[in-house]
């Protein structure tokens, strides 16, 4: 069992990864994370729309990077 929170700070955290985000299409970010990234989504999917289904490795590398505050550099990059 988890513990009490966690799950609501990572939605929340989920929430503001998807505000600033979501428009950014699994393509994009398979240039950052790898091919693995988000698999079994076409890479024409926005972020938003899959987000909430995403397996926990790439959920992980998501958050860790959005927390550290190296996913817009990432996303800057990966679009150049």
């Amino acid at each position: 069992m988890s513990k009490p929170g966690l799950d609501n700070r990572h939605r929340n955290q989920d929430g503001e990864i998807s505000q600033k985000h979501g428009a950014v299409l699994i393509g994009t970010l398979r240039k950052i994370y790898g091919q693995g990234f988000a698999a079994g989504y076409p890479a024409t999917e926005k972020l938003s729309d899959i987000l909430a289904n995403l397996n926990e490795t790439s959920l992980s590398q998501l958050r860790r990077d959005y927390k550290t505050g190296h996913l817009d550099h990432k996303i800057t990059n990966a679009l150049h």
